[in-house]
């Protein structure tokens, strides 16, 4: 039986058990799905069918209901989480397209890179959106095994809008084949995700980033869930999503390794809206994907850690994708980037006190450079911007997109997101020092990463890659 060392919390009535001083490295399981919203677990809600998989998982560890993708888009959303750092800082924006001129620039540490200097093995099936040349690719980026697409699963020839050329699947470097029958995405990533498990449980310390492509359209499933839900093709996808999930979580079980291995579960951003019944819900938050509005960018998180996570606790502090890898390397001991992050690490939430904040506050950016929005977790202040807007479309039906409209905020608002997560009343006469206390710290961040609205240059951001390097 492996040693375990007790931590109080900060209130002095909590105590949780904590297996960071046993000798036995922690491995660490990353699933990072794409496009789902608040709405799209069984136990949060979701109709016509189950996710008993992700639910058993909530029930069995942390679930982070303030929980934030860094940006409300793909690529950008990723770029985050694989370094720890805001978007913007680092040269990154919107969501690559085939052939894009940069991608993540070779100076910055990746969870990957970080991870493997520790001694683990890495692997990523599924989407990666950190660019498509070689250079870009995640061989060249920490990680020892890849299977999967480089960017979107839309963008190939069969787009309902655009033309883009064929969709390559790549494993390590190569390329194996071309706008492949995506309905088979979700078992070949699960399978690899499995089979690198067992390869490892009992070798090395490991780090799996599972990046599924669904259910980002076009929507595909195998026949195993084919018409298996009541929500039609959206409910089968969330349905075999959520057997992918359990699959993972079984093997760590039959390997034995359930104690030593943290889960993580999230979402790059929230649902695509106007795709109507090939899109999730939100969970009644405001608009969508692509939308610093919380139903773009408030998307669900739940950690699983067998006798070191809590059972069925809930953490209501501030957190982003970005503070994944900042976490993850305090898992493993390892060093933190040589350059300058943005994430915080969540460690002590998951382990020692629930309510303990590591974040005071997240910046809101979309666009190139736009500072649209600053939150504490309590007050959300919106800076005044253009966007895209779901509010009052038709949406889409059966794979094809509904229209976009254009909103406009014209002067700050402020949200009290205690009361109103929705962010649909507009408070900012009540509560003026919440107001000058965000709008300072805004400052701060217009100084230090620029803000393209306001037309700060900022003092500290890096370059993407370049193809041509």
């Amino acid at each position: 039986m492996k040693n375990k060392l007790i931590l109080l919390s900060m209130t002095g009535l909590s105590l949780m058990p904590n297996t960071l001083s046993a000798k036995q490295p922690t491995n660490i399981i990353l699933i990072n799905l794409d496009d789902v919203g608040n709405g799209d677990f069984s136990f949060r809600g979701a109709l016509g069918y189950q996710t008993p998989n992700i639910d058993r998982m909530a029930a069995e560890g942390m679930v982070l209901n303030n929980f934030y993708a860094v940006q409300p888009i793909s690529g950008a959303s990723r770029a985050g989480l694989m370094t720890g750092c805001y978007p913007n800082r680092i040269g990154f924006a919107y969501a690559l397209n085939p052939h894009s001129p940069y991608g993540i620039n070779e100076k910055e540490e990746t969870i990957a890179e970080l991870l493997r200097d520790k001694g683990y093995a890495t692997a990523i099936f599924g989407k990666w959106h950190l660019g498509d040349e070689k250079k870009f690719l995640p061989l060249q980026h920490g990680f020892d095994e890849y299977y999967g697409l480089p960017y979107s699963n839309d963008m190939w020839p069969n787009h309902p809008q655009y033309k883009f050329p064929d969709l390559p699947l790549i494993k390590g470097n190569d390329v194996i084949g071309y706008n492949t029958d995506q309905s088979r995405l979700t078992t070949d990533y699960t399978q690899y995700a499995t089979d690198f498990i067992k390869r490892n449980a009992h070798q090395k310390p490991f780090f799996l980033y599972l990046a599924h492509s669904m259910p980002h359209v076009p929507l595909a499933v195998s026949d195993k869930f084919k018409g298996k839900s009541k929500q039609g093709l959206y409910g089968d996808v969330m349905m075999e999503l959520d057997w992918s999930i359990g699959e993972v979580l079984k093997t760590i079980r039959e390997e034995g390794i359930e104690e030593n291995t943290l889960v993580i579960l999230t979402s790059d951003n929230g649902p695509w809206a106007n795709y109507g019944n090939h899109a999730g819900s939100s969970g009644g938050l405001r608009e969508a994907k692509a939308n610093t509005f919380n139903g773009g960018v408030r998307v669900p998180c739940l950690c699983y850690w067998k006798g070191t996570i809590q059972p069925a606790s809930v953490s209501n502090s501030l957190y982003s994708n970005i503070d994944i890898l900042p976490t993850l390397v305090e898992v493993a001991e390892a060093q933190l980037p040589k350059q300058k992050i943005d994430g915080v690490s969540m460690l002590p939430t998951l382990t020692t006190d629930p309510q303990w904040a590591g974040r005071k506050y997240l910046c809101f950016y979309y666009h190139k450079n736009s500072l649209e929005g600053i939150t504490d977790g309590k007050y959300k202040l919106v800076f005044p911007h253009k966007y895209v807007s779901y509010d009052n479309q038709v949406p889409g039906n059966d794979g094809k997109p509904g229209p976009l409209g254009e909103g406009e905020v014209t002067t700050c608002e402020l949200y009290d997101l205690r009361r109103d997560m929705g962010e649909r009343v507009n408070v900012i006469s009540l509560y003026p020092e919440e107001v000058e206390k965000l709008k300072k710290e805004a400052d701060f961040w217009r100084e230090e990463l620029g803000d393209d609205l306001t037309g700060h240059p900022g003092k500290a951001r890096r370059e993407a890659g370049k193809a041509e390097d």
